[in-house]
This record gives C-alpha cells, structure tokens and sequence, in this order.
C-alpha cells in the first residue's frame, strides 16, 4: 500500500527521474525535461570507456569494473590504480549514459561490487579512497579512509540505478544508497557548523581541531543535497545545504570573482577563509587549483536542476570573471587562481576549461557557452581527470543529467528499513524500537507511524503486523 508522506516534507515537491518539479527555493530550472545525448557526446563516450573503464582481472566471477586513472601498468611494483572520486565519476556516467549503452547495468553492477569490495576501514558503508594492483590483486591502499565526494557520487549514482532499473533485482539499489547517504551524514559531516568534512577520518578531529571544521570547495555537491534529504528523512541535510551556501555566498560577496580555493577552513573569528600554503596537499591549497577547479560544474548545476538562485550568483559571477580574465578566448583559461583572480599559472588544462562550459549553461552568455564548448570538444588527447570531467560536463550541457525519482522508500507507510517494501523485517525493526533497542530516524519515525497519529506505539506495531497479513 502505497501512501504520499503526511508529514511536512523537507521539500515541497517532488523529485522525478526525467522532470524535476521546482522545489519551494528555487526558481524555475533551465533543464526541465531531459534532452536528448548530442553526437559528440555519445562518440566521446565510447572513447572514454575503452580508455578508461577497466575490468578486475583478479575476480574470475561476478566481474568488477574500476575507472583506471594512473598513466602507469603493474611492471613488477604495486601502482595505484583508481580512486573512489573516479569510481564515483564513473558510476554517475553509466547511470546517465544508460539509454545510449544496451551493457550499462552490467557495468554499473560490476562497479557497485567493486566499490563493496573497497569499504572504508572507518565508515562501514564508504569507499576507501585509494587501490592498488600489487600483482596478484586489487586491494586498498594503506590508510582506507574515505574521500566524502566520491562517497557522495557513489550514493546518487545508486540513487539513479534504483530510479532506471528499480531495486527487485540482485542488487537493491535504494537500500545501498540509503545505507551510504547515512554513513555519509554519520561519518562525513561536521555537525556543529553543518559542513562536508574532507573524509570520514575527519571525524576523529574535534572542534577547535583545523581539520575539524576544514572542508573542499569541491565537495559542494550542492544539488545531491535535497535528493539526500528526500531519499533518506533526514532533514539535517538541508542544514549542510543551507551551511554550504552560506560559505559559497561570503567568498563571492567578498572577492566578486566566483573563485573559491581547494580547502577552506574556520579562521579563529569562526570565518570560513583560504587554507594556508600545505594545509593537506601542496602550496596551492588556499587557491584555486585541482580541486576546486570543479566548482564551476558542480555548484552551477544546483541552477541547472533545481533553479537555485545563489547557485545562479555563483555561476554568473564566475563566468563574468573568467570571460574578462580569458579576454574572451576559452583558450586562456588558465590551471590556477589567487581568490582575488590571479592567475599564476601560464598554461591551460581541460579539466579547469571544461566546467566552465556548465557554468555558461546557466548565463545568458551564449558566444562564450559555445566557444568554450569549441573548445572541450576539440581540446584532444588527455588524461583521466580533463576526460572524465569533460565527459560529465557535456552530460551536463547537454540537458541529460539525470534526477533521482523520489517516492520509493520514504513514501511507503510500514517501510521501516527503508529498502522499498513493507516486511517482517520492518516488524522487526518495529518492536526493537519500541523496547528501546533501536532509535529511528525522522524518515523511520513517518513511515512508522501507521496510525498518523505523530506518536509511534504498540498499536502501529499491530496496524503493521495487519498489513503484513
């Protein structure tokens, strides 16, 4: 028995996989429907895979796909071969390039098991960050904590799947996501200032601690934030939106160049500034470099889905920046920025050129979407991080990024464990928490209450027991 939610919703409309229905903060999004996968899209597609999508050839059953990210093969001395960020990545192009790939589920299957066969040594249900081919196997490297964007992507890929392929099959695609979107939550947010800490190793840090309430511009995967919210129950994900964009809207209020640095972190007066030089990763780490290159994707594509208005300052503050720095000419977007605008760096990378193409999607200025879409299309031979960010952004601007649907799980009167059905299980569940021996969530707590009464008792217990019957 199917029943919408009772109780006020997080978000006050609905989540489709092809239509998203704006939701109470945004204005109207640019994409409403999904479009059609362009030429140079599905053609590039079919390159990125056989370049880059690679088969365990360790597992001889129940076969396990990784995206291969190193330059270099196993020659006699352990490599490392993937990160969860690319697994993520590539998780997120199979779901979207389903229509186009008639073997899409299978690979995605076979990256769902490769991803649970890499698990975090910290959070039961996250990725750890790094593999290596030692010769004889794929295994985790040393230190198997997690990177919070890969888990992120992972988890709205699974979102997708159960959206695609629903979650009856093998593998219960809802119940996965679910599971991880939670651990995320538990083990990856910073619950004092609502921010995405750097990995689930973060959380050992406390406050006053600098990695404590340190986080990745990059992790502002800003549009997931809702779905979460909606997939799961558990409204303290629109606190993490609201955090984020508080932290987005104060560096560009103050540097007027849309530029954000890899890491930021909470100065001793609680503002959220630049790292120092080495805070984690190199000299650059208070720029913008790497990492937050990504940004101008993934923040502007909040507007693009969900018609955010903040996401919509960011993007049109960063495209207007760029457009004067680049002189107009894409060409010279430069691999490194000062959050002033400076450049210092003299030559160009596809992985900084490309979302810059998500970013014009959300402005009026045409000439320069097309220009630095010119250029994506025609920058030639890369690496793994410009292809596969390339790759996402052409989904992106070409309107096929796909939304979750919501429903599943979360409306379902009786679903206690969230995996889609109303069981024993869920019974189960029912009477361990009613003697105390489990505490549900927001999202338990109504699908729970069979009675809508706002309490949950001996009486829903019974009222799902009769369901059950």
């Amino acid at each position: 028995m199917k029943r919408i939610r009772r109780a006020a919703a997080v978000l006050t409309a609905a989540v489709t996989l092809f239509v998203m229905t704006v939701p109470c903060y945004a204005a109207e999004p640019v994409f409403p429907e999904m479009q059609e996968i362009s030429e140079e899209t599905a053609s590039f597609y079919t390159q990125w895979k056989e370049k880059y999508l690679r088969q365990d050839p360790y597992i001889t059953s129940d076969a396990q796909y990784y995206v291969h990210y190193s330059d270099e093969e196993y020659s006699g001395y352990s490599i490392a071969v993937t990160v969860s960020e690319a697994h993520g990545y590539g998780m997120l192009i199979t779901a979207c390039m389903a229509e186009q790939d008639s073997g899409a589920k299978e690979i995605f299957d076979g990256m769902y098991r490769y991803y649970r066969a890499h698990l975090s040594g910290i959070g039961p249900n996250l990725m750890a960050w790094q593999q290596e081919d030692n010769g004889s196997a794929i295994v985790n490297c040393s230190g198997a904590d997690s990177a919070s964007d890969g888990d992120m992507d992972i988890a709205y890929a699974l979102l997708l799947a159960d959206s695609i392929w629903g979650s009856d099959g093998a593998i219960n695609y809802k119940q996965a996501a679910v599971a991880m979107i939670n651990d995320i939550m538990e083990y990856e947010v910073n619950k004092t200032d609502w921010i995405i800490q750097l990995g689930d190793w973060a959380m050992w840090s406390e406050e006053g601690d600098p990695y404590y309430a340190a986080t990745r511009a990059s992790d502002f995967l800003v549009q997931y934030m809702p779905v979460f919210a909606e997939a799961t129950g558990d409204d303290r994900w629109m606190n993490v939106y609201e955090s984020t964009y508080a932290i987005i809207h104060d560096f560009v209020a103050e540097y007027q160049t849309g530029i954000l640095p890899d890491f930021i972190v909470k100065d001793d007066t609680g503002k959220f500034v630049p790292a120092d030089a080495y805070f984690l990763e190199s000299e650059h780490d208070g720029h913008y470099y790497y990492n937050s290159c990504r940004t101008p994707w993934r923040i502007s594509m909040d507007y693009l889905i969900n018609g955010n208005e903040d996401a919509l300052t960011f993007a049109e503050t960063i495209t207007d920046f760029m457009i004067k720095d680049a002189g107009g000419d894409p060409w010279e977007i430069m691999a490194g920025y000062t959050p002033e605008g400076e450049s210092f760096e003299t030559y160009n990378d596809l992985c900084f050129t490309a979302p810059f193409l998500v970013a014009a999607a959300c402005t009026d200025e045409s000439g320069w979407h097309d220009a630095v879409r010119d250029v994506v299309l025609n920058y030639g031979e890369d690496v793994y991080y410009g292809d596969t960010i390339k790759m996402l952004c052409l989904i992106a601007d070409d309107g096929a990024w796909l939304v979750p649907e919501s429903g599943g799980a979360m409306d379902l009167i009786g679903d206690i464990n969230l995996d889609g059905r109303v069981s024993v299980l869920d019974a189960v569940l029912m009477q361990k928490h009613l003697v105390c021996q489990t505490v549900f969530n927001a999202g338990q707590m109504i699908c729970a209450d069979v009675h809508a009464d706002g309490r949950v008792n001996i009486y829903d217990l019974s009222a799902l027991k009769g369901m059950l019957v």
